[in-house]
C-alpha cells in the first residue's frame, strides 16, 4: 500500500477504506481530506494547542458519520492494486 498515493486520493475527494480496529473488528469508512467536504471551523470551539503528529495514525473526515476519525496505517486492509480498501 502506497501511503503517499492514498493521501493524495483522500486530498482529491472521498475514498473508501477498510481497516482493523484495535478490538480486531473490520471497519469500512468513506473518508476524505478534501477541504470541500470538511466542516467549517466552529467559532465557539476553543482553540486547542495541536499535538505532535503521530506518523502511524491518520486523521480523516468520515463522510458517513460526519465526524473526525482516525486509523492506524499498519491496520489498513488492502484489497486491490490502488491501496484502497
Amino acid at each position: 500500500m502506497d501511503k503517499e498515493f492514498l493521501l493524495s486520493e483522500m486530498q482529491a475527494g472521498p475514498v473508501k477504506i477498510k481497516f482493523r480496529k484495535a478490538d480486531g473488528e473490520l471497519r469500512e469508512m468513506t473518508c476524505t481530506l478534501n477541504e470541500g467536504y470538511l466542516p467549517p471551523p466552529d467559532p465557539d470551539r476553543p482553540v486547542v494547542s495541536p499535538k505532535t503528529p503521530n506518523p502511524e495514525v491518520q486523521v480523516v473526515w468520515d463522510l458517513e458519520k460526519e465526524a473526525w476519525r482516525s486509523f492506524r496505517w499498519n491496520r489498513l486492509v488492502v484489497e486491490n492494486d490502488h491501496g484502497l480498501g
